[in-house]
């Protein structure tokens, strides 16, 4: 499974799986939350079947369910029986040793985040440059012929660009527990440099700089004043002509930043500039499916529908801190409330950091087709056509009853947009799924869902 989903995806929703029993062509298989449970069954069932046949080829079917926690003898009365260990500490234990010290000295750093790892970063479309560029440095940082060396990420904010500054930090250390490294943020190395000034002690600070092996720096476009200017860029200078790596952060690329001068600007353009874009459909859902997943984990009960997650990755487009905050109130609010997690429940929580004012009609020369066929992965043109494979029926059913429900169209006009000539067809498919939504909660969240996409 990790060799053919890739280490991410087996570390998010595989790792936690355990065969339970095996007996009649049935694998039993148990894993920790009702969520793991129904988004295997959904998402990877057929995937997980077809591993298992290679191992038994018996199989006929997966039984997927929640295990119940491992209980231990209870201990004597006279046992010591040792105290509950706080989450924080248990962080602390597993956490590496923090890299940077937090003094107020610049030459000691800015603080580093122990969650913002390769691990824990998603890649997408949008980003995959930037982090494979991260990552490489981070394995070769040790090199004198690092190919990428400065390395400049830029976009705009809450893109990740801190994120993967913090995880090159993180894995050098790892791997090179003795290397030195120095993440610092451009206001922070501001007043180090003036503090230095003023104490009189400006050499012992670059060089303290300068004998570092890789300098990570966040925020470059706040670097100001040409005295400090000047000074950082001798120091980039020593560092890169020296073999040192050096990796640069800002929200626009070099040639942009106007502020700086223009030979440290030719300078961090002369390596690899990777840009983080805009977050596309695709990565703020595997972003919002990560962070849902961590929070059924630790919360207990708490279940997020992939329902939920597409109508949150529709409508969330700014930055990954705005999907992380959704998925943190989504969470509050089930603890607070005992409340199941529904669309409405998710609209009513977010709805400062949604774009769009009320639900409103949908407007007349407006046609659920293109979100239908998006939402379900049919081509449009089918859709409106006359054919009736199976996969296609149900759809068209369901743009009919979102034509009519949301819009002023009669039911012949809507029989015509739908390739249908007779008018009973369409009644007929409303019937239909008014039906059906009484008996199926997954068909109702997502015609919810459709309602609210198209009325946004």
């Amino acid at each position: 499974m990790r060799g053919e989903l890739g280490e991410d995806v087996y570390a998010s929703w595989f790792r936690g799986v355990e065969v339970d029993d095996i007996a009649g062509g049935v694998i039993h298989l148990t894993v920790a939350t009702r969520f793991l449970r129904n988004w295997l069954r959904t998402h990877y069932y057929d995937t997980v079947l077809r591993q298992v046949q290679g191992e038994w080829p018996d199989t006929e079917r997966l039984e997927f369910s929640v295990r119940t926690p491992h209980f231990t003898v209870e201990p004597p009365k006279d046992a010591c029986i040792p105290r509950p260990v706080s989450p924080q500490v248990l962080s602390e234990r597993s956490a590496l040793p923090m890299p940077l010290r937090t003094g107020y000295d610049a030459s000691r750093g800015s603080p580093l985040d122990p969650r913002l790892s390769f691990g824990s970063f998603v890649v997408g479309n949008t980003n995959k440059l930037a982090h494979a560029a991260a990552h490489q440095v981070a394995l070769s940082s040790s090199s004198p012929q690092s190919p990428f060396n400065p390395l400049f990420l830029h976009g705009n904010v809450g893109l990740g660009k801190t994120h993967l500054l913090h995880a090159i930090a993180w894995e050098v250390k790892r791997q090179k527990p003795e290397a030195e490294v120095l993440y610092l943020t451009a206001e922070r190395f501001m007043s180090g440099f003036v503090q230095a000034l003023r104490a009189r002690d400006a050499l012992a600070f670059k060089e303290k700089l300068r004998n570092i092996d890789i300098l990570l720096i966040d925020d470059m476009e706040f670097l100001q004043g040409p005295t400090i200017q000047q000074e950082f860029c001798h120091t980039l200078n020593s560092l890169i002509d020296g073999g040192r790596q050096v990796v640069v952060a800002a929200d626009r690329a070099p040639t942009h930043l106007d502020k700086l001068d223009m030979r440290m600007r030719s300078r961090l353009g002369g390596g690899l500039v990777a840009e983080m874009k805009a977050m596309d459909y695709d990565l703020r859902h595997k972003i919002l499916e990560k962070r849902a997943l961590e929070a059924c984990a630790e919360t207990n009960g708490l279940e997020v529908s992939d329902t939920v997650l597409a109508f949150l990755a529709e409508r969330l487009t700014e930055s990954g801190r705005e999907l992380e905050g959704a998925v943190h109130r989504l969470r509050a609010s089930y603890q607070l409330t005992d409340e199941p997690v529904t669309i409405a429940v998710a609209e009513q929580i977010v709805r400062d950091l949604m774009r769009g004012a009320e639900p409103r009609r949908v407007r007349h020369r407006r046609h659920p087709g293109r979100t239908v066929s998006k939402h379900y992965g049919v081509n449009r043109s089918d859709l409106l056509s006359g054919r009736r494979n199976r996969s296609i029926v149900r759809p068209r059913q369901i743009g009919m009853y979102l034509a009519k429900l949301l819009t002023s169209r009669s039911l012949p006009e809507i029989g015509r947009r739908f390739a249908t000539r007779d008018h009973t067809t369409v009644l007929h498919a409303i019937r239909k799924i008014e039906q059906l939504m009484g008996d199926d909660t997954q068909l109702r969240e997502e015609i919810e869902l459709l309602k609210r996409l198209l009325r946004d």
